[in-house]
């Protein structure tokens, strides 16, 4: 039987690594999509944490829960899970990190462990993002408290949302003490020390590289902001509808300072090192226990970070920056290794992936679809879709469409000629034929998952 490690970070861009960007070190990373598949294209079923760990955990859609957005919200102790299930099939579950599956904030996540059993998770140490570690308390925060670190991190992290929340300065944690050195540590700790007859599953979930950009040393010093690869141009184009895209560029867009961008990628780069050097870690532990070989291994991301493109911070929009996330899918005993697969993909696939990986079958209704089938390079999907506030966003390898909460079409991009999404060409008369075919698409799309939830 095949374990089963199943690699998470919160905000890391698609081409914030070495085999997908260039311009971040992550030679771990690297070495799994060298001896498994990347997908290229892989979108986030919504680019805001809470609705697109919901539908992660759940394989609904936004549109099907009624979670569109960054909220208050647990998921039912009695939904279906795709973890559930992995543990039905014989497998001691594990959960290193965060979920976001309940509030976090204000409250103390070692209370709140029954939902994440009931969902399918046996040992759980369960930590809050950045922010809501400031506020919340864990197994995480109580070291913290024992070392008298906490009202330092408090006393930080509300200096920065205070002022200029995307200020760059290393944490007032030391780098042992820091929430991803902790998760990767706890994670280790745990499948060294392993000794059940069951295969194991243990999800390591970061809370980075999200900001706030508080990388500690070395990590904060190890990219030069020269060297940064600059971010994306916004141009204002012809009149169109509006969303809620513009809504953030009215009133959440920095106004940044020269080099400030390349400042805050470097230390996100950083950042996104630091896991990886971890990853490394746990990596070496599953090798000496000699169950490399017999390991599956995934490793996805919630959704990205604009880290100045388009003069944006953070996610909530259908900019490739915060949409597109890393996929990776490494299954022992394939014949094939390094394959890199430019279908679109959503990260709602990942669920039924790992059970089908391991011999199950999802039989309740959910809208992944497995990517087993497309670790050779075969196609997957024709087009992905994502969903945030009622607006819709459908992509595939030669468009991308966006509709606001009334269904006009704000935002369309052709990928083939212009990747950098340069150019809005919303609203242009030249592009309706196109523009009605892929409206046409999302709705089709959105039918489909819904007939199914009727019956």
């Amino acid at each position: 039987m095949r374990n089963i490690l199943f690699l998470m970070t919160d905000q890391q861009r698609w081409d914030a690594m070495g085999s997908s960007g260039g311009w971040v070190k992550t030679p771990n990373l690297d070495r799994i999509a060298a001896e498994g598949t990347r997908f290229s294209n892989c979108v986030t079923t919504s680019p805001v944490c809470v609705p697109a760990r919901v539908t992660l955990a759940t394989g609904r859609y936004p549109h099907n829960n009624g979670v569109w957005n960054h909220m208050p919200y647990a998921v039912p102790a009695e939904s279906d899970s795709w973890m559930r299930e992995i543990r039905n099939l014989g497998f001691r579950t594990s959960l290193f990190g965060k979920t976001h599956l309940h509030p976090h904030g204000r409250s103390d996540l070692r209370k709140k462990e029954d939902l994440l059993h009931s969902l399918g998770l046996d040992d759980v140490n369960e930590i809050g993002g950045p922010r809501a570690s400031a506020t919340g308390l864990s197994h995480m925060t109580a070291t913290w408290i024992e070392q008298g670190l906490l009202e330092a991190y408090r006393a930080d992290f509300k200096e920065r949302f205070a002022n200029k929340q995307y200020v760059v300065r290393p944490s007032a944690l030391p780098l042992a003490q820091y929430y991803d050195v902790y998760v990767g540590q706890q994670a280790k700790q745990y499948l060294s020390s392993y000794d059940r007859d069951e295969p194991w599953f243990c999800w390591v979930s970061w809370g980075g590289p999200h900001q706030p950009w508080d990388t500690p040393e070395p990590y904060a010093s190890m990219y030069d902001p020269d060297v940064m690869p600059p971010p994306a141009i916004h141009h204002t184009g012809q009149p169109r509808p509006k969303g809620k895209l513009d809504q953030m560029m009215a009133n959440h867009s920095p106004n940044f300072e020269a080099g400030e961008v390349a400042t805050m990628r470097a230390d996100y780069a950083g950042s996104v090192s630091l896991i990886d050097d971890q990853i490394g870690e746990i990596l070496k532990v599953i090798e000496e226990r000699g169950e490399l070989d017999s390991t599956i291994i995934a490793f996805t991301s919630d959704h990205g970070e604009m880290n100045g493109d388009h003069g944006l911070i953070s996610k909530s929009n259908f900019y490739d920056g915060a949409l597109r996330v890393p996929m990776i899918v490494r299954a022992p005993g394939v014949e094939y290794t390094g394959v890199v697969n430019d279908s679109p993909a959503e990260t709602v696939d990942l669920g039924p992936t790992l059970v089908e990986l391991v011999g199950g079958e999802l039989n309740y209704r959910q809208f992944g679809k497995s990517l087993k089938g497309a670790l050779d390079g075969s196609r997957h999907r024709d087009d992905a879709l994502s969903e945030i506030a009622g607006e819709f966003m459908l992509m595939n390898d030669e468009w991308k469409i966006a509709l606001n909460s009334d269904g006009e079409t704000y935002m369309l991009f052709d990928r083939k000629n212009d990747p950098g999404e340069a150019h809005n060409l919303a609203g242009l008369s030249a592009y309706r034929s196109d523009t009605d075919a892929l409206r046409l698409r999302i709705l089709e799309r959105i039918a489909q998952s819904q007939l199914h939830e009727t019956k």
